[in-house]
């Protein structure tokens, strides 16, 4: 059984079952395998709440896109599936998020493991100051491999369709690599460790056309493997890439100038960008706000 169809073993003893959360009209349990459940989430940085009451799903094996305007809460939703937010001073979650049906906010749950499976790609290509080689093999070897990384290092590097590109310099530095090879050699390492989901946060934003569209055709080929969630101010990547998308807005206060984030509506990329059921979605995707 591989890692990623096995059931996730996040804590050493059994946790009680939890209530699942609902979707919104979620679709009969037998169309989709889901990977993620959010019902009422909230992210607090002290007392003020930053984004509110977010509930979805997240299928196994698609890609999902996050969008709305700057200062909407995307990126610190995206940082609530794999624990990022815990490394902020002062930030709380609340509601429930499960994954696989474990309660990714169990006390038990150790948040490395989640990183582990649970991986994420940054908005700026962020290489370690090492050779290729050792970037791809660096998580294996953290986590107690020694044998066997040459075989990890390059099936990571085809996965990351790259591998093509840098066989003949895996001892050359990955600084020397372009940025749109750089940001395919971050989800190689990534991917090395055999994680079950990738977070992506605006992996393309600093790329130019042609890098972007290799990590777009990348994403499309690895889905089958990973479930993918993105965020993307890029409608057009959106609407190319994701089968769900989730539109969120921002719930500005005048009266203090705060931000809250909110999620506007959840549902298939194609009918969110034809159809949307909220006004305030069909102003965004068609470039009326944002």
């Amino acid at each position: 059984m591989s890692m990623t169809d096995e059931a996730p073993r996040l804590i050493e003893r059994p946790v009680a079952a939890a209530a699942e959360p609902q979707a919104a009209e979620p679709p009969p349990a037998a169309e989709r395998d889901v990977v993620f459940r959010s019902h009422d989430v909230n992210v607090y940085y002290g007392a003020f709440r930053a984004v509110r009451d977010v509930t979805f799903d997240v299928p196994k094996n698609e890609i999902m896109a996050l969008i709305g305007p700057s200062g909407c809460g995307k990126s610190t939703v995206l940082r609530c599936y794999n624990r990022m937010n815990d490394l902020i001073k002062d930030a709380r979650v609340t509601g429930a998020i499960t994954y696989r049906g474990t309660d990714l906010y169990d006390e038990r749950v150790d948040p490395v493991e989640v990183r582990r499976r649970i991986g994420m790609v940054f908005q700026k290509p962020n290489p370690f100051p090492k050779s290729i080689y050792d970037n791809v093999a660096y998580g294996p070897r953290v986590a107690g491999q020694k044998k066997g990384l040459d075989d990890v290092v390059e099936s990571s590097l085809r996965k990351a369709a790259l591998w093509e590109e840098v066989n003949d310099r895996l001892n050359d530095s990955a600084l020397g690599l372009s940025g749109g090879q750089q940001q395919r050699l971050c989800i190689a390492r990534a991917i090395a460790v055999g994680p079950d989901v990738l977070l992506m946060d605006e992996p393309c934003s600093a790329l130019d056309p042609i890098a972007t569209a290799r990590i777009e055709d990348l994403m499309q080929e690895i889905k089958q493997d990973y479930t993918i969630m993105i965020v993307t101010h890029n409608m057009q990547q959106a609407a190319r890439v994701s089968d769900t998308t989730a539109f969120f807005t921002a719930d500005v206060r005048s009266e203090n100038d705060t931000r809250t984030g909110i999620l506007v509506e959840v549902d298939t990329t194609q009918k969110m960008f034809s159809n949307p059921a909220d006004e305030r979605t069909e102003n965004y995707v068609t470039g009326r706000f944002g």
